[in-house]
């Protein structure tokens, strides 16, 4: 199967929402299609997020990953936070998400950033297994907490 990485535009969002809802399904957030693309057209519209599209030859999205800005202070320089990555059930195991991680890489070469930062739960057997496997390494040094209100 033939998979192109692609930058999102403003046009992708009727197509990029529909995944979007359905990575926060899987999420166990409730579907919500119209608030799904007006997040996804406000991030693009702001220059606020990267999205990388994976698209088939047949210009079908097979998965996207969404990365957003952060700023080291000690390095000095720009991360990114991977903050979004999901293929759907037909296209997983085709080795998409490696394609759409390692694209995210060549934009963190490109801003001469520090590089990518990622989160995913403990139980993310398939995430777990993944990142990895694509040359992340799980951070011992530091621990991660998280303010909700």
């Amino acid at each position: 199967m033939e998979i192109n990485i692609r930058k999102a535009t403003i046009n992708d969002l009727p197509q990029l929402a529909v995944l979007f809802n359905l990575y926060r399904i899987f999420y166990g957030k409730e579907s919500d299609q119209d608030a799904a693309e007006k997040f996804l057209s406000e991030r693009i519209t702001k220059l606020e997020s990267e999205i990388l599209l994976a698209e088939t030859g047949d210009n079908h999205l097979a998965g996207f990953t969404q990365l957003y800005p952060l700023f080291s202070s000690t390095r000095m320089q720009r991360l990114w936070l991977l903050n979004d990555l999901f293929v759907p059930e037909p296209y997983r195991g085709k080795g998409i998400s490696k394609k759409l991680i390692e694209s995210a890489k060549n934009i963190a070469i490109d801003t001469n950033a520090a590089g990518l930062l990622l989160e995913t739960a403990k139980t993310n057997t398939v995430g777990n297994k993944l990142y990895p496997a694509t040359g992340f390494k799980l951070e011992q040094k530091s621990n991660f907490y998280f303010w909700e209100k």
